[in-house]
């Protein structure tokens, strides 16, 4: 008999302990989620789907929540994932490699800019470095480049 009280108060305590491990688990401080901040710069959100184009040659980033393309008309396209903003004062940043591995990093900064090939004024300006290259050109939101005229300022439009 006293080997089953001593068995069972045995049992008894290995399932406190099991009980409280769990329980503690279950109970532990959970990490704060990430608070969601808005990056805006020189009035344009870097949320939504931003442009950096350039001349001499060609060029072009299309910057998007899933990832950046960069086209330029002498290579093949390159994308990368979107590994997010840095945002520092007047400069941002994006920072990834490309498919096949190159750096890629995306300084946008809010200085007005002329793309020296038409009369228009974008709120950005925009260097990107791709493996050896540096290039230098504008930037804006997409929808705001897909919706302004050969001159003038490069802005989203207010919905009428």
């Amino acid at each position: 008999m006293r080997r089953n009280l001593i068995a069972l108060s045995a049992l008894a305590a290995v399932s406190l302990s099991l009980g409280a491990c769990y329980e503690r688990e279950q109970n532990k401080p959970q990490s704060a989620p990430v608070p969601e901040t808005q990056a805006v710069l020189g009035d344009v959100d870097l949320a939504k789907p931003v442009r950096a184009v350039g001349t001499e040659p060609f060029w072009r980033v299309d910057i998007t929540r899933d990832g950046l393309t960069y086209t330029r008309v002498d290579q093949p396209t390159r994308r990368a994932p979107n590994r997010g903003v840095t945002v520092q004062g007047t400069v941002a940043t994006f920072a990834t490699s490309t498919d096949i591995k190159e750096a890629l990093n995306v300084t946008l900064i809010a200085t007005e800019c002329s793309d020296g090939m038409s009369d228009r004024v974008y709120p950005l300006t925009a260097r990107v470095e791709i493996g050896n290259d540096t290039l230098t050109g504008c930037a804006a939101s997409t929808s705001a480049i897909m919706g302004a005229g050969e001159s003038g300022p490069v802005v989203d439009r207010p919905a009428r």
